[in-house]
Parts: structure tokens; sequence; C-alpha cells
């Protein structure tokens, strides 16, 4: 008797398709759906101001940040370990998507935007600073629990 309700439910679930049957796409699951997915407050680039933060984010979330220089000179951020404790999903550039394997660096060399798309990994302390500067407005201050 067990067996033949299992088979009927069995069937019944099997013709009424997947959940997402009246959406046109199927549901994103996992680390980069949109339930993971949070967006970061802006990074300006700017000679001499803060960077802003700190930011605490969570292994496994998914996290998107825009980062834009102003222009006011050639400015970059670096760091000694974040850009090693996160995958890098992708770096947007005036529509352009590039999936890399990981970043050491990036650079402004004129007014700009570009978005990145990581997912926090490794668990610790670290910043992203500007090369050269002492100040510590100059670092973002960033930990991943």
């Amino acid at each position: 008797m067990f067996s033949e309700i299992l088979k009927v439910s069995l069937i019944a679930a099997l013709c009424a398709g997947p959940a997402w049957a009246d959406d046109d796409a199927a549901p994103l699951a996992g680390l980069l759906s949109g339930h993971n997915k949070e967006e970061l407050p802006e990074v300006t680039l700017s000679v001499g101001e803060p960077l802003g933060g700190p930011w605490t984010l969570q292994s496994g979330r998914y996290y998107e940040v825009e980062i834009t220089a102003d222009g006011s000179g050639e400015i970059g951020l670096e760091s000694d370990g974040f850009f090693r404790a996160i995958w890098v999903d992708e770096v947007v550039i005036r529509g352009l998507e590039v999936r890399p394997m990981g970043l050491a660096s990036i650079e402004f060399d004129r007014a700009g935007t570009m978005e990145i798309g990581f997912i926090a990994i490794k668990p610790g302390r670290y910043d992203l600073h500007i090369p050269g500067s002492t100040g510590e407005d100059q670092r973002l201050e960033i930990l991943i629990e």
C-alpha cells in the first residue's frame, strides 16, 4: 500500500513540472543566487580623500562594489591579502565583463567606474589601500567572518 502511495506521489510530482515552469528561466541556486547577494557602498578614489569603510563581510556571501575614480590623479588600490581571500566572479568596465582568475591590484589612469563582483572566501582581517600612501584614511579595513 505504501509503495502505491509513493508511486502516485512521484508521478504527480513529475507531471507537475518544475517549480519555475511559469517563469522564463530557472531560479539560481547556491552562492550566486539573488538572496545571497549584497551591494557594498561605493568606493571613491580621489587624491587625499578617505576610502571609506570599514567592511564586515560574511564568508560564502556574494558582494558587488562600484569603484569610481574622479580623475584627480593616477590612482589605484592594492592589498596584501584581500584579493587572495576572495573569488572574483567578474569585473565590469564600461559594460565589458571580464572574468579573471584573480586580481593583484587595480588602477585608474583617468576618471571612470568599475564594478567588481566577488564571493568572500577566507576569514581574516584585510585592507585595500592606495599604493605608497601612509594615511589611515587611504586604507579601507575589511573583516571577513
